[in-house]
């Protein structure tokens, strides 16, 4: 396995990597809305929130030499699951590929209202 870090997404706040390659697949830690720079999560709402952990998970992919066209899995998790129609709105500019999906309702770290796992290919 090899170890997949960049300083434009946030550090790992615990015992875990931003991102593990493994043969041919790269699985990508949950992104929650933090900005690289100050380590604090972005105010706003929904659509702000989704935008700053949409951006973590492609800073995390161009690390790994990859994009989201190499994405083939996500897994999201929203504070709120009325929140779900904005956060698809932003989701859909970045996902342009339609990786597979899930979506849950969960308490997240730091009082986030969305975060981001991915798993992407490399061909």
């Amino acid at each position: 396995m090899k170890k997949i870090t960049t300083d434009k997404a946030p550090a790992a706040i615990g015992p875990y990597s931003q991102a593990l390659e493994a043969g041919n697949l790269v699985f990508l830690s949950g992104q929650i809305p933090i900005v690289p720079e100050t380590g604090s999560l972005i105010e706003g709402d929904i659509s702000v929130q989704a935008e700053q952990s949409c951006k973590n998970v492609g800073e995390i992919l161009k690390a790994a030499g990859l994009d989201y066209e190499s994405v083939i899995k996500t897994t999201c998790f929203l504070s709120n699951m009325a929140d779900f129609a904005a956060f698809n709105e932003v989701y859909a500019r970045y996902f342009t590929g339609k990786p597979a999906r899930s979506c849950v309702e969960a308490t997240l770290p730091k009082g986030a209202l969305c975060e981001i796992e991915a798993i992407a290919v490399r061909e």
